[in-house]
């Protein structure tokens, strides 16, 4: 690739691969090139701006963020390379996009104040907007940070005379979007997530995705992995200063089963929770586990190195990752085996994308992985079988809501 890769999607079939990745050494443009399963090119767009995650749509389009003259813009493009249309949503000319995902007459975005590196203006905060297909405002909803407090964060300096304290209540100078799933949208609910940009301190927010209205917030904590458990469901987790747990909330944003473990998460068409942990620890005590209904977990293999890909799950309940070097099968009963292998430390990675053909593909920095003859089954039909959800990289999923009584 031109550069090193920010995401990878797909219609589902495969052909073609979009890839988003940096415009060579320029950190601030975007390539979006199209590739067909065996790895040829078959055309590249350039825009300016940070590359963010490509969003495909059931009709095989995609849809990227870009810097434009009047602003922040969404673009559409075909298969074949074309520009089919571009979206200015409306926002302040000083925000920054924190994220954005895909909604069949819309798009929901995550506004920052200020870009993540810089101070935001005094009592500003984030806020998520739901536009319409012209990039008009629904609605636009407040997100609260005004002040952070969490157990596990501690400070050091003259005021202290050089001593560890507990940090007593402090105001983000700094607000970004969780660095992993920050936006995701199940049906009728919206989960957010966003932080203090110096000590990954954050809150989540549960918001109704047809008005707005805050369901309810998380307490203060360092959140990084999600995942979208069901109609208007979703799995917190929060790993650092001390906290290594997941836990389930419903639709109506009520805490429901903890589990101690944190990681890249997958949920099968049954319902069953399973996944790669990630923890800040060396040497690894992470495993793939499985997360049961009673809070308790089922030990798999044990998992080596540190970086991971996050995982896709197949058909017949089979999880391919990679990770230190080696492409991992891990089976339903839990016995991982390696179906390909190199010396390769490469810490930048993309999600793994399993297409219908049982093709694997991923990235690692520049460079685009394609893997054929896996002997893996189509991805799996639950609500959340990979990173982002799906194959078009847009973690926002819908359900038909029942019909009144």
């Amino acid at each position: 690739m031109p550069g090193q890769v920010w995401g990878l999607a797909a219609e589902g079939s495969g052909d073609p691969v979009f890839v988003i990745s940096y415009n060579g050494r320029d950190l601030d443009g975007t390539v979006l090139t199209a590739v067909d399963p065996t790895g040829r090119v078959l055309w590249q767009r350039t825009f300016e701006g940070h590359p963010r995650p490509p969003r495909v749509t059931p009709v095989g389009t995609v849809w990227l963020a870009h810097r434009a003259p009047t602003g922040q813009a969404f673009t559409e493009v075909s298969r074949d390379g074309q520009v089919v249309r571009s979206v200015v949503p409306e926002h302040e000319a000083h925000e920054h996009l924190g994220a954005f995902v895909l909604l069949p007459d819309g798009f929901c975005v995550i506004w920052l104040p200020a870009s993540p590196r810089h101070h935001i203006p005094p009592g500003a905060t984030a806020r998520v907007a739901r536009h319409s297909q012209t990039g008009a405002t629904d609605w636009s909803t407040s997100l609260p940070l005004s002040e952070l407090s969490f157990p596990g964060v501690v400070e050091a300096g003259v005021h202290t005379d050089w001593q560890l304290r507990p940090k007593k209540p402090w105001r983000p100078r700094t607000i970004q979007v969780d660095y992993r799933e920050p936006l995701l949208v199940s049906a009728h609910r919206t989960l957010v997530g966003i932080g203090d940009g110096r000590s990954g301190i954050g809150v989540c927010a549960i918001l109704d995705t047809d008005t707005g209205r805050i369901i309810t917030t998380t307490a203060p904590g360092p959140y990084v992995h999600k995942a979208i458990a069901g109609p208007g469901a979703f799995l917190i987790g929060q790993q650092g200063y001390g906290a290594f747990t997941t836990v389930y909330y419903d639709s109506e944003g009520h805490r429901g089963q903890t589990w101690p473990s944190h990681g890249m998460l997958l949920v099968d068409h049954r319902g069953v929770i399973s996944g790669a942990e990630s923890e800040n620890i060396l040497p690894s005590r992470s495993r793939f586990r499985v997360l049961n209904s009673d809070g308790s977990l089922t030990d798999g293999p044990p998992l080596s190195g540190y970086y991971t890909s996050y995982p896709a799950l197949d058909a017949d309940g089979t999880a391919v990752l990679w990770r230190d070097g080696k492409l991992l099968a891990i089976s339903p009963d839990l016995q991982a085996r390696t179906l390909f292998a190199q010396d390769d430390d490469r810490a930048v990675m993309s999600r793994i994308l399993l297409l219908d053909d049982g093709h694997v593909l991923f990235s690692l920095k520049d460079e685009l992985l394609i893997f054929r003859d896996s002997g893996l089954a189509s991805l799996d039909s639950g609500p959340w079988p990979c990173g982002d959800g799906n194959p078009h990289g847009n973690p926002a999923l819908t359900w038909t809501r029942p019909a009144p009584k």
